[in-house]
């Protein structure tokens, strides 16, 4: 099996990949407040994690991937009461639009997409049993977590216990007994809340993904091989995970830790302030899913990725030449009496080499873009050369199949086949007329 190397946070150093258990693969990606529309960079460790995802499913591991949904949360409370309409009712549309563009974007589904208002007794459970641990407390309703009585707090962030101190303060007549406490759950009497112990409310934000971890991969004791989401989740949101697991489980919540990096919009940042928040469904619209796709993918992972009208229409050129050779491809190798389905490239290393050094997508697609050039010369060569067309076409397959590129591609049937025929055999004896009439039957059925 290739060896895959992931950037860990943890550490901030590459590291090979050894799963916790052979063969499989945990991973959770920490998704959206389904509260409004996502932008573009709420999409980024979609296809990002969805192409980590899909690498390991090539090599052959069994991967378990989970991403939730938050839908608890007061910018919820807020829209939904601006709308005069339910939370639920709130979230459940916003969850069937981000569903849509995953599906448009070319990325898989998760296998499970946990929400903090299914796994709310499991959620009180696991914050009464940090209380009884004395790792928590209670003051006026709420609960917080001692964060230093957590060993290695700031690890992950870089930060440390003295650093946050000194930037830290505390308000008179606060329910904090220390600053950098934070918690874990908060007494409410506004939108939807719970039952506890302590009071009636609702779980903190750092809560409610570790706890779904925690029940989810409970056979592996809350503990996972890979934890992701963007940069801008390492802290605190993940640190404070990765405390809470610590003082409950006694692990890190999880070994591998993955962030990315923001996209920006014409080289600026995105930002309500500036003005210039571009919408995931507005660009899938106007674009195309799969040219963002190759957008995202064409910069590192780990580092800026830019958008711009050059950079989305340079996209949606790659795509067109993607899938006009995979459509050219696969009418001649069907044409050679040759089955398009099931194929396997006889050698895929250099790909693999380029994918499995740290998810490295932009050398990824310089190796798919050769590939299909070389695809495209074989294809205009005469004779063809029918056993190298059929390992160029199995090599763009594969590679298509890992990054995400969802091309259709066509399946002639016995039909089909005739109309080529008719047509070739009018166009060699310069009917024209004829010959025009079948070349406008076989592109309305997108075979031509």
């Amino acid at each position: 099996m290739h060896e895959v190397k992931l950037f860990n946070s943890l550490g901030m150093k590459k590291e090979t990949f050894v799963p916790l258990v052979p063969g499989k693969v945990s991973i959770y990606v920490c998704g959206p407040t389904v509260y409004n529309d996502p932008h573009i960079g709420n999409f980024r460790p979609v296809i990002v994690f969805d192409v980590l995802r899909r690498l390991f499913i090539h090599l052959g591991y069994q991967v378990t991937f989970v991403s939730n949904y938050t839908d608890v949360d007061d910018k919820i409370i807020k829209r939904a009461a601006e709308l005069k309409i339910s939370e639920k009712e709130l979230t459940e549309s916003v969850i069937k639009e981000y569903r849509r563009l995953v599906d448009e974007t070319g990325c898989l589904q998760p296998d499970l997409t946990p929400k903090p208002t299914v796994f709310m007794p499991q959620i009180i459970a696991y914050v009464k049993d940090l209380v009884e641990k004395g790792a928590a407390y209670v003051s006026g309703g709420d609960v917080y977590l001692r964060v230093r009585g957590v060993s290695g707090y700031g690890e992950l962030s870089g930060n440390s216990v003295e650093d946050l101190e000194s930037g830290a303060r505390i308000a008179m007549g606060a329910k904090k007994e220390d600053p950098l406490d934070f918690a874990l759950w908060k007494k409410t009497d506004a939108g939807i809340r719970w039952k506890a112990d302590w009071s009636e409310g609702r779980p903190g934000w750092h809560t409610e993904c570790c706890v779904m971890i925690d029940s989810i991969f409970r056979d592996q004791n809350g503990y996972i091989d890979i934890h992701g989401g963007g940069f801008d989740l390492k802290f605190p949101h993940h640190e404070n995970e990765m405390a809470q697991a610590k003082a409950h489980n006694g692990n890190k919540l999880a070994r591998y830790w993955l962030h990315n990096g923001f996209i920006n919009v014409n080289d600026e940042k995105m930002s309500k302030s500036l003005g210039n928040v571009v919408l995931a469904k507005d660009v899938v619209k106007e674009y195309g899913g799969i040219p963002f796709r190759l957008l995202v993918l064409a910069s590192p992972y780990r580092a800026p990725s830019s958008f711009s009208a050059e950079t989305i229409r340079e996209a949606q050129v790659k795509y067109g030449q993607l899938k006009e050779a995979a459509k050219k491809g696969s009418l001649a190798l069907q044409f050679a009496g040759e089955s398009v389905d099931g194929l396997k490239p006889n050698d895929e290393s250099e790909f693999l080499d380029a994918i499995c050094d740290d998810l490295n997508t932009p050398n990824a697609l310089a190796v798919l873009y050769e590939e299909n050039r070389k695809l495209n010369s074989l294809l205009m060569t005469s004779p063809v050369d029918i056993a190298a067309l059929k390992d160029s076409f199995a090599k763009v397959r594969a590679y298509e199949e890992v990054l995400g590129i969802v091309l259709e591609i066509p399946h002639l049937s016995e039909d089909d086949k005739r109309l080529y025929q008719e047509y070739y055999d009018a166009k060699g004896r310069k009917d024209y007329a004829v010959s025009d009439a079948l070349r406008g039957v076989l592109i309305a059925k997108g075979l031509f």
